[in-house]
């Protein structure tokens, strides 16, 4: 530990070793990391599109997300359905999901579930995303979509009528 006691009892030392530090941890750099940044939406840093966004142009190669609010306590869930995007053109990555509550699990909380798709190859294609909730869905889960997509049976609480159809949101992505 022959580094570290050059610094012991040596106030330059001590303040070489804070600014070294400090460096380190605000990242000193060109910037080039930034998100916004990165036009090309890299495996790092995926482009971001709203939900309502329904257009999408990529570049092959080019990766892109799509947030929207969850919340499990309400049986609020959002999938990826049919029609699923074609593979030669686009791919799933997968889904993040990211408390609104942070570290600390909390009771009711809702988040944000971020789905990842990755352009492939030259094309057009569609794809779904099914929003369910407590009165559109029926026995679906976080990771397993109902059954049926239709509106849910008439609940048993006494409300009159079916519940509504859950809400589709259809993409269309064009890679070129």
């Amino acid at each position: 530990m022959r580094t570290a006691s050059i610094f012991r009892g040596s106030r330059g030392g001590a303040a070489f070793a804070a600014t070294a530090l400090l460096a380190l941890a605000t990242g000193c750099g060109s910037g080039t990391d930034d998100p916004a940044g990165d036009p090309t939406g890299t495996a790092s840093h995926p482009t971001s599109h709203s939900v309502k966004d329904t257009s999408i142009t990529a570049k092959p190669g080019e990766r892109f997300t799509l947030t929207v609010h969850q919340n499990a306590s309400t049986r609020e869930y959002w999938y990826l359905v049919d029609p699923k995007p074609d593979t030669s053109v686009l791919v799933s990555r997968g889904r993040a999901y990211a408390s609104d509550s942070g570290d600390e699990p909390m009771d009711g909380a809702g988040g944000r579930l971020t789905f990842t798709f990755e352009a492939k190859g030259r094309g057009t294609t569609r794809f779904t995303l099914l929003h369910c909730t407590f009165s559109t869905c029926q026995g679906n889960t976080s990771t397993l979509p109902p059954a049926t997509t239709g509106p849910s049976a008439t609940p048993t609480t006494g409300a009159a009528g079916p519940s509504q159809a859950p809400e589709r949101i259809t993409y269309t992505v064009t890679v070129g």
